[in-house]
């Protein structure tokens, strides 16, 4: 991802080498071609009770005139507690507008995480009661969300495929049957990937049909399992249809929480017949 100018580039650059530095095995770089990181961080260094995984993309005019695109991976993370902590990152954003302001988010984080330690319950989170209330109720919000600090983002994906990609295989793609309707015509399509890059393939791919190409909206959403650390990495792209790519995540969230909520059922079934 090109950089909008030279001394940008290079901020970016050297807030990245020092994260990297200050957080160790915590930094985690997703892909580097697109500015993708995730940070683990957690209300101490030993042995934590609350935990929180950021991810951000970093635009091309960052820190300049753009703001991080984030998201914040948490199982416990929900309703007022969510909207607190975003509302303090925004916050935080606006207050130092074209400065490196990562640290200052995740310190941010951090302070939140030993706030909810040192008034809650010992033992943290109860993970058992958060796959409950899913499980109860699969139409709320699963806490996993893509949530940029500004509504007017730029394309993280850009579809010309990099030497760096060569290595990696072009996933299956399955074709859906298109569908018709106050003519307008559907086409859903379908592929497993496992990286940002397969992404970028699977997209190049299915532009090289010119009907896809040149075709009014393309959306998608795509989710990825780290199961490193144990957090999703997912985009959307609404191409002009208004949120019509967010409703696609949204619906692949519930899917997820659908299934955890059916692998809850599976173990307390599978001890009722053991016992």
């Amino acid at each position: 991802m090109a950089a909008s100018d030279p001394e940008t580039a290079q901020r970016q650059i050297d807030e990245i080498d020092a994260l990297s530095s200050i957080y160790g095995d915590d930094w985690c770089v997703v892909d580097e071609d697109e500015r993708i990181f995730c940070i683990k961080i957690g209300d101490c260094l030993e042995q934590p009770k609350w935990t929180l995984c950021l991810q951000v993309i970093l635009p091309s005019e960052y820190p300049a005139s753009a703001p991080p695109i984030y998201q914040l991976n948490a199982p416990w993370l929900r309703g007022q507690d969510y909207i607190e902590l975003t509302n303090s990152l925004e916050e935080i954003y606006v207050k130092n507008l074209g400065e490196s302001i990562l640290y200052l988010w995740v310190e941010k984080i951090r302070e939140v995480l030993i706030e909810k330690s040192q008034s809650s319950d010992a033992a943290g989170p109860s993970i058992e009661k958060i796959t409950e209330e899913i499980d109860e109720d699969n139409e709320d919000d699963y806490s996993l969300e893509y949530q940029p600090v500004q509504e007017d983002t730029i394309k993280t994906l850009n579809f010309v495929i990099s030497e760096s990609q060569e290595d990696e295989e072009l996933p299956p793609i399955n074709h859906g049957n298109p569908i018709s309707d106050r003519r307008s015509t559907f086409q859903a399509h379908l592929a497993p990937v496992a990286s940002p890059k397969q992404v970028k393939m699977v997209l190049a791919k299915l532009y090289e049909n010119k009907k896809i190409a040149s075709a009014t909206h393309n959306i998608y959403a795509y989710r990825i399992y780290c199961e490193d650390k144990q957090t999703y990495l997912q985009d959307c792209e609404d191409d002009g249809e208004t949120a019509a790519g967010g409703r696609l995540l949204h619906l692949m969230q519930e899917e997820s929480s659908k299934q955890l909520g059916k692998n809850k059922r599976v173990r307390k079934d599978k001890k009722r017949t053991e016992h």
